[in-house]
């Protein structure tokens, strides 16, 4: 989709500026701003050089392609700012000491660098989940992604009622602490509940201490099992807050949580099973059980048999060809490829919209073909 802004204004004339609006796939973009937001999280804002609407479902993500030590790594952040600003958007990173892709960025994304980046895709988002009262739970920098859906409500006049409840090691752990307090300050329907679990030597601090739990939690809202309920955050974090609703009888299918980060157990688990359920039957094939997977584009007309079970994404790396990929468990969207004839069949996580389904594309990573099939990337 096209927006041309008019050529002239007044009796002034002006060239022409075609607007793109934002569609799932690979884009470049440069990185335009750097906002120190805490101690170790930074927010990175980016732009296209040609004008880009940058419309998504907040709480959606991307996945960034990166270079780092002359190798290709891919990694998938969580928006954290709003389509209501559609020109740019951007990704909040905390520093983990131990992690290689936050560390790099931190220490050598500037303005002006170019990367280019996947998305924006994600089933968490609260589009799709519309309810006039909302539970926003979020530790650490799980913020990121409930940020994108405050914002959004907020910037909109949304009529929804908001309970904004973070949590955080200290106080100066908090993030986007000024912009949450002038929120909760400008609407009332904005409820503001920061939780720290300890205060440090010379830190001020009256608000909640310690973790979320049933007493808090009846505090701050005590109808919480009337509204439809968001969270983000550490693993262990996500489990005690499901094992308090489930204690209160919540209707879990009012509870949506982010789980683009570190996979599921439950999805990894299934994957490993799956793989070796698929290496048995592969031992005991003949020739005429192999399926034909033929690669064009970037694959040069290459092509390979395969067991049944195997994914279209196993057949491309026994080809040496590199299909990008980041989860690997349909989850971040980045091995997109298309089905150019045959048929495969896809067991996604939600890395894929419903459009590009309908086009011919699957994710690779979890797709196997059914017949042979030619596939181009």
């Amino acid at each position: 989709m096209t927006n041309t802004i008019p050529a002239t204004v007044g009796s002034e004339s002006f060239i022409p500026v075609n607007t793109q609006t934002w569609v799932n796939g690979r884009h470049n973009v440069r990185c335009v701003k750097v906002i120190h937001e805490t101690w170790d999280v930074c927010t990175f804002c980016f732009m296209s050089e040609q004008p880009v609407m940058y419309f998504f479902k907040p709480g959606q993500f991307v996945t960034l392609e990166l270079e780092i030590e002359g190798q290709q790594v891919m990694r998938s952040y969580t928006i954290s700012s709003s389509p209501s600003v559609p020109y740019s958007f951007s990704i909040t990173v905390k520093k983990d000491p131990n992690g290689q892709v936050s560390s790099w960025l931190h220490e050598n994304l500037k303005e002006g660098d170019e990367l280019a980046v996947h998305g924006p895709v994600g089933l968490f988002n609260c589009i799709d989940y519309p309810a006039p009262k909302v539970l926003l739970l979020s530790g650490g920098v799980g913020i990121t992604p409930v940020m994108s859906m405050a914002r959004w409500w907020f910037d909109t006049n949304a009529d929804v009622d908001i309970a904004f409840v973070h949590s955080a090691r200290t106080p100066k752990d908090i993030i986007f602490a000024r912009e949450l307090d002038h929120m909760s300050s400008r609407i009332s329907n904005f409820g503001l509940h920061l939780i720290c679990e300890k205060i440090e030597n010379g830190q001020a601090w009256h608000g909640y201490r310690g973790y979320l739990d049933q007493a808090k939690l009846e505090l701050i809202a005590p109808d919480f099992l009337e509204r439809e309920v968001f969270c983000c955050g550490p693993t262990p974090y996500m489990n005690a807050i499901k094992n308090l609703l489930q204690a209160n009888g919540f209707d879990m299918s009012r509870y949506h949580e982010e789980s683009f980060g570190a996979t599921p157990v439950e999805i990894e688990e299934e994957a490993i099973e799956n793989a070796e359920i698929a290496q048995e039957e592969a031992d005991a094939l003949t020739q005429e059980d192999m399926l034909r997977v033929e690669f064009l584009g970037k694959g040069q007309g290459k092509s390979i048999q395969v067991a049944p079970g195997e994914t279209l994404h196993t057949a491309a790396a026994k080809l040496d060809l590199l299909i990008p990929k980041a989860c690997g468990m349909g989850i971040c969207g980045t091995c997109k490829v298309l089905v150019k004839s045959g048929e495969a069949e896809m067991s996604h996580n939600g890395g894929i919209t419903d459009d590009d389904v309908a086009a011919g594309y699957v994710l690779s990573c979890c797709s196997v073909p059914k017949t042979d099939v030619v596939i181009d990337f």
